[in-house]
């Protein structure tokens, strides 16, 4: 495999938020322009889409003290307010390393966060509630977290370290998770060999994860590079980016480049070997957005939250299928599932990013909120992911998948 430093300059390119958002715009004026044999587009239709998703909002959070997209909103499911419980366990630690124990914490939970399918569930005994999909995922995982199912050293539980990272099996991921052959979680065996995979990039990359011991030491590198306390977002995703793109195991290789979540699509022409390839990289900005709580906690500003993208996940793009925003052009077979690298899927996470940025003005608009008020952080929480969630339900009871059906391995989706 190519070497960090030995990457062409056009796929190094592809490791940022600014390619996901100008690729992906490249695909909108395709389609616009009447080329794709998947979809149309209907502008118009945006303005259904953000009323729907401005209701919403003032539904969820009626002062409008909207919260950024991320994983601890999961860790609350039920009402119950987990973190808070456990940070409570923390009064001995400074700031950093409590932000070395959030993120250690966020990394392996959205990691694990990838579609859980509609059968499983999650039994938490303390509280009594059953929870499902990414909330149930979420709770699981804290309290794995929490029983120092992530960490080598039983004197120091709350901790994820490479060497329990490398040894972590299927079977005990499991085993934490409740899963059986009456609780089955879709791709058990791909989640645990993707935090195997995160065990060795920490090991590997102690310029990204200082000191090569725990995903925690992400903070250590990145602290030094704020000026005046002031963090960008980007830098936060560029070193995720560099430090675990070869853990993907359905991501693309170029030229010996792992390049990670990126898709291929007629629309990107370029004369170079970045011709044709789309980068999306979800689960890195979702995990992206999911650390800027624990770099704020630490005293570090996170500024320019809009250089990162809308995910191009299912509820984002269901939303913006079941309004009528993007349109197939065959009616949709929900028993037919599309691979994630299907032209198909990978236009229409495309078509996600680029509208989203279309739809976040409309929704500011009818709340009263400027960017600095409102960035995509906000919208995607307040916002278009529950929108998602409670437009697909209304559609297609009482699971509410999403309107096109993926054939994924719980890494991406």
């Amino acid at each position: 495999m190519t070497l960090p430093n030995r990457t062409p300059p056009e796929l190094a390119a592809l490791r940022t938020p600014a390619a996901v958002r100008a690729r992906s715009h490249q695909v909108l004026d395709y389609v616009q322009a009447g080329r794709s044999p998947h979809f149309t587009v209907d502008m118009a239709a945006l303005e259904g889409v953000a009323d729907y998703v401005a209701d919403v909002t003032r539904q969820d959070y009626p002062t409008l003290d909207i919260p950024y997209h991320s994983r601890w909103r999961h860790f609350d499911a039920g009402g119950v307010g987990r973190w808070p419980a456990l940070a409570g366990r923390m009064t001995t630690v400074d700031a950093a390393e409590r932000a070395r124990t959030m993120i250690d914490l966020a990394v392996v939970s959205v990691l694990l966060d990838a579609g859980a399918g509609d059968a499983w569930r999650y039994h938490e005994a303390r509280s009594g509630l059953s929870i499902g999909r990414s909330e149930g995922l979420a709770v699981a995982s804290l309290n794995m977290f929490e029983a120092g199912g992530f960490s080598s050293d039983p004197a120091q539980p709350l901790r994820a370290d490479a060497p329990a990272l490398l040894a972590l099996d299927a079977a005990t991921l499991g085993r934490y998770f409740q899963v059986s052959d009456d609780n089955p979680l879709v791709g058990l065996a791909g989640r645990a060999a993707l935090l195997n995979r995160l065990g060795a990039a920490v090991a590997e990359r102690p310029d990204v994860f200082a000191g090569g011991q725990r995903a925690g030491g992400l903070y250590d590198s990145l602290a030094p590079q704020a000026h005046m306390g002031r963090l960008p977002a980007d830098r936060i995703l560029k070193a995720l980016l560099d430090g675990m793109s070869g853990i993907w195991p359905s991501g693309l290789e170029v030229a010996g480049v792992a390049l990670g979540d990126v898709g291929r699509h007629p629309a990107v022409r370029m004369e170079d070997q970045s011709d044709q390839l789309v980068p999306f990289h979800k689960l890195s900005q979702w995990l992206t957005y999911s650390l800027l709580e624990p770099f704020e906690a630490s005293g570090l500003a996170i500024t320019e939250l809009d250089a990162l993208t809308a995910l191009p996940e299912y509820r984002n793009g269901g939303l913006l299928v079941d309004l009528g925003a993007i349109v197939p052009r065959q009616p949709l077979d929900p028993a037919r599932k599309h691979a994630v690298s299907s032209e198909m899927v990978v236009e229409w996470r495309a078509l996600t990013v680029a509208l989203m940025d279309r739809l976040a003005d409309r929704v500011r608009e009818r709340l009263g909120l400027d960017p600095a008020q409102f960035p995509l952080a906000k919208l995607l929480q307040g916002g278009t992911w529950t929108a998602g969630r409670r437009i697909a339900a209304e559609r297609r009871p009482p699971a509410g998948p999403p309107p096109i059906a993926i054939d994924a391995d719980g890494t991406v989706f």
